[in-house]
């Protein structure tokens, strides 16, 4: 079965890199301009929650619903219910580097369709694809939790004058 794996490293506490990612409204951020994104479902990430959408690949309509599982403040896994793979699991995990450094590391496990449906999920998810897809989230997630980091660091300063 293939595996993708990709880390990162973020200028921000763990605590930073969970509060972005248990924001609603998520996806949208995390994915690249030329990706449209419709989403009918996102509750708030928690065990059991969905996220229900589709992606237009171009002019192709990718329909996906996903479960989170493992919910916790160092990471979940999303778990493809219904969509394009035979089989998408893909776990998020964060870890702290050093205090105010962290690292994201995702993770999937696929498996694609046989016969032309499964042609045509290798052609909508090479690793050159995922690749660019992760590259692009790993800028969103820096930028992002930094930005949070900063923000509870200057609530904290506050508080201790």
């Amino acid at each position: 079965m293939p595996v993708f794996d990709y880390r990162f490293r973020v200028p921000a506490t763990v605590d930073a890199v969970a509060d972005f990612h248990f924001q609603t409204g998520i996806l949208k951020s995390l994915s690249p301009p030329l990706m449209l994104l419709q989403v009918h479902r996102f509750d708030p990430l928690a065990e059991g929650s969905i996220g229900d959408f589709t992606m237009w690949m171009g002019p192709v309509p990718v329909h996906w619903r996903a479960e989170h599982r493992n919910v916790s403040r160092s990471g979940f896994t999303d778990v493809q219910v219904a969509g394009p793979m035979k089989r998408w699991e893909h776990t998020h995990r964060f870890s702290a580097i050093d205090a105010h450094t962290s690292e994201v590391h995702e993770h999937i496990e696929f498996e694609h369709h046989t016969g032309w449906r499964g042609v045509w999920s290798r052609i909508l998810f090479p690793k050159p694809a995922l690749l660019a897809l992760f590259f692009w989230r790993s800028l969103v997630t820096r930028r992002a939790a930094a930005k949070i980091d900063r923000a509870a660091q200057g609530r904290s300063a506050s508080r201790e004058h």
